[in-house]
């Protein structure tokens, strides 16, 4: 009876939230990628060395606030963000600042998609039969499994693994402390990337953003993504599902 009697209106705004990340995320992937690039970031170090010295509490709330912005509008540049983070903060404190500013803008995509359409999508999973059914039922036994292997393996793009949860209601902490946890590994990398970007530059080089692939790098990662999986295996064996 809610959704009969339910004003036109008030399920207009529900998607309101969606609707202003989409048409600003649309407008972004054509408008900045001039600005935030890393010939920009090349162009412009000294000034930003220059202006950290002298703000670095101001640096640091604009880095955050703008890594925020940038993931929670799905904005183009989030790696040269985090490659600035290391090198004006270092490889800890550019990464600590970089899995902050993006699980706080992964999250306002997340209650903008479950406010908008994670209840009723929930609700007609739940209702349904089959194999959409058994689906939702597997994802709801491994959740924390799901969502680590998510964010350790980027096997979807970001945007796409920040509204994956929102349509299956995952419980939101959850949510932000898997999205944290998640990112760090990627991130820790990136800003050590972005940490030794001083030498880069002297050098008339770009850094080696493929990095990432070295197995010394890599192994670590995927033995982490396989331990995230491990309750799912162990359930899958034993037949328990209090794991």
């Amino acid at each position: 009876m809610s959704d009969m009697t339910q004003d036109p209106k008030q399920s207009a705004v529900r998607y309101l939230p969606m609707i202003v990340i989409l048409a600003v995320a649309a407008i972004g992937a054509f408008t900045l990628r001039d600005y935030i690039s890393f010939d920009a970031l090349r162009d412009n170090r000294e000034a930003l060395i220059a202006f950290r010295d002298a703000n670095i509490g101001l640096t640091v709330l604009v880095f955050v606030v703008s890594y925020i912005v940038i993931v929670a509008f799905s904005l183009p540049g989030a790696l040269i963000a985090t490659l600035t983070g290391g090198f004006l903060f270092g490889t800890l404190g550019g990464s600590a600042l970089s899995v902050t500013g993006a699980t706080i803008g992964a999250t306002v995509i997340f209650l903008a998609a479950r406010y908008g359409l994670g209840e009723k999508l929930k609700e007609r999973m739940d209702a349904s039969q089959g194999k959409i059914r058994k689906i939702k039922e597997g994802i709801d036994e491994n959740q924390w499994s799901m969502l680590f292997f998510l964010r350790l393996v980027p096997v979807v793009p970001f945007f796409v693994a920040n509204l994956i949860p929102a349509f299956l209601a995952v419980p939101l902490h959850r949510y932000v402390v898997s999205t944290f946890v998640g990112i760090i590994p990627g991130s820790l990398v990136y800003s050590s990337v972005g940490a030794g970007l001083g030498t880069v530059f002297e050098r008339g080089e770009s850094p080696d953003l493929g990095v990432i692939f070295e197995p010394h790098i890599l192994l670590p990662i995927l033995g982490l993504s396989a331990l995230s999986l491990l309750p799912v295996a162990i359930k899958a064996v034993t037949g328990r599902k209090d794991i």
